[in-house]
């Protein structure tokens, strides 16, 4: 009897314990200043009604290139970002498969126009074209946002927040392949990283040159720098190559080389190109071959071997989070805040991961 008093006694002291478990949950049930966090949580009263004032925001993507599929996880991103928020969204951008810096600024041109318009969200990727925009949205009331590729020198910088992956990211690829030469045995041989300092994409030509960085470093660090020639052109910028037959131009580049064994591209032109090349030449498996983005092209190319890897830039923060910020500036007030949406590597053993939530 005394053991099964015990018992009952311990059974009840640990309901207790418990029971006072529960109480002492740490729940905030309102603000230190005394306001009701549900209440606060709420849209201000005249957000809807902000700019256009008809009862509902509206808010325009332009990006350069919407033709070769690397922009849509970012119209994705921001449809569910409107979505979340009741927003409609614009989605616009040149239709042409390769960058396409003037048409993307002449429709920019068209949509600033539009009374109905309340944000605007635009990739820069020539350098100091943007300022009669920003200034023409400014005039008119509208937030202004960019995104994918950085223009330093857009006018009022510091009042917009960006969204889009640091250059210096590209160092991953080019550890990477200095990683892919040791695993591979090669002891020698040329690096050679591609590109065009003409089609006036700032970000591109950083890319390429912090790949180079990385390149050196690593087979510095390895002792090994003085068996390989790394080239990326006379200012690390990438060895001038047409933009309009890159495919031709990287075939003519390896040839004339005759002992490639690595190379690397930085945008959407130049690494399905460098895949074609490296298939044309019978190089699939026997070179390191890096590039930029993750479209359907170059998912296919890490499929078959011709390319060993591809960083994605994780665009759908690309066209989620800008249209988030403009609404927390137009709601809330809040300044614009940059988000870096870094890199992600992938491979043949991963790119199955790709596009599975319409991510690449």
């Amino acid at each position: 009897m005394r053991r099964i008093l015990l018992l009952a006694v311990s059974a009840a002291a640990v309901s207790l314990g418990v029971s006072n478990a529960f109480a002492q949950s740490g729940s905030v049930e309102k603000a230190v200043g005394g306001y009701n966090f549900d209440e606060a949580a709420k849209e201000a009263a005249g957000t809807k009604d902000f700019h256009s004032a008809d009862g509902h925001l509206t808010f325009a993507i332009v990006t350069h290139t919407a033709g070769n599929g690397f922009f849509d996880p970012v119209y994705v991103g921001a449809t569910v970002a409107g979505n979340l928020i009741g927003a409609k969204v614009l989605l616009l951008g040149s239709e042409s498969p390769t960058d396409d810096p003037a048409r993307e600024i002449e429709i920019l041109n068209q949509i600033v126009q539009d009374p109905t318009i309340d944000g605007l969200i635009m990739t820069t990727p020539q350098a100091g074209a943007y300022n009669d925009i920003v200034k023409a949205a400014e005039a008119k009331g509208i937030p202004v946002a960019t995104t994918n590729s950085f223009d330093g020198t857009i006018l009022n910088r510091s009042k917009l927040s960006h969204t889009g992956q640091d250059a210096s990211a590209a160092a991953i690829a080019g550890e990477a392949l200095v990683k892919c030469l040791a695993d591979k045995g090669i002891e020698k041989g040329s690096i050679v990283l591609p590109s065009s300092t003409a089609m006036g994409n700032i970000e591109v030509n950083n890319r390429v040159t912090s790949a180079f960085n990385a390149i050196v470093k690593g087979l510095k660090d390895a002792g090994k720098l003085e068996n390989f020639k790394v080239d990326a052109g006379p200012e690390n910028t990438g060895i001038d190559t047409n933009p309009n037959d890159p495919v031709n131009g990287i075939v003519t580049l390896f040839e004339s080389r005759g002992d490639v064994v690595g190379a690397f591209a930085g945008n959407n032109v130049f690494t399905p190109a460098l895949a074609k090349a490296v298939a044309q030449t019978a190089m699939t498996g026997k070179i390191c071959a890096y590039g930029f983005d993750l479209g359907p092209a170059q998912q296919d190319a890490l499929n078959s071997g011709d390319l060993t890897g591809a960083l994605g830039q994780q665009p759908f923060l690309q066209g989620f989070w800008p249209v988030m910020q403009l609404y927390l500036q137009i709601d809330r007030g809040i300044a614009a805040a940059n988000l870096d949406t870094r890199a992600q590597l992938v491979t043949k053993e991963t790119v199955g991961n790709v596009g599975k939530r319409f991510e690449n």
